[in-house]
This record gives C-alpha cells, structure tokens and sequence, in this order.
C-alpha cells in the first residue's frame, strides 16, 4: 500500500520479468558454452596440424570460460537511477522518520 508522500516511482528502475530474466542469462551462458566446445575443437585441429603455439591457448580458454560464463550469465544490468526527477528530487526512497522532528 503507498502512502501519499511516498513520492513517484520510476519505471526505468524496475526490476526485468524474472523469466525473461532467466532466459537472458541461460542464452548467455549457452553461447560462452558453445564458445568453449569451438575452443576444444580448435585446440584438437590445431594439434593435429601442428600448430604447436595455437593450441594450448584454447585448452586454457576451454579451461577459463565455464568460470566466466557463469560469472557473465548471473552479472545484473546496469540501470541506473541517479538521474534527478524533473522536480529536483532524487527518486530514491530513504530510510528513517520526518525529517524536521
């Protein structure tokens, strides 16, 4: 329930639908996955042709990215609230009593 000197909030700094959330970071992590098998394949060509500086590059990518695919699927968006509201306010609710008692 709000309360009338709650103040407006602001659509832009609303969470996103958690299954559309949900789908953004399984696609994410799907693609550095697919990344990584190519860095596998890779390293395997690479080895049979004897390109012997190439392939251990891309087993320590195959190695790194299951970390980082994790790590960049779960990283939240960037929305930020700080822009001011056209009546000089922040937007952001604060914690505590009246000020002024």
């Amino acid at each position: 329930m709000a309360t009338a000197g709650a103040g407006p909030v602001r659509i832009t700094t609303v969470g996103n639908d958690p299954r559309a959330d949900l789908a953004r970071r399984q696609r994410k992590y799907i693609f550095w996955m697919s990344v990584r098998s190519l860095c596998f394949i890779g390293a395997a060509f690479a080895g049979v042709a004897g390109i012997n500086w190439l392939w251990p590059f891309l087993i320590a990518a195959a190695v790194i990215l299951p970390y980082l695919a994790v790590v960049m699927a779960n990283a939240n968006d960037s929305r930020d609230s700080s822009l001011p509201l056209p009546d000089g306010r922040s937007g952001q609710r604060q914690l505590g009593g009246p000020s002024g008692s």
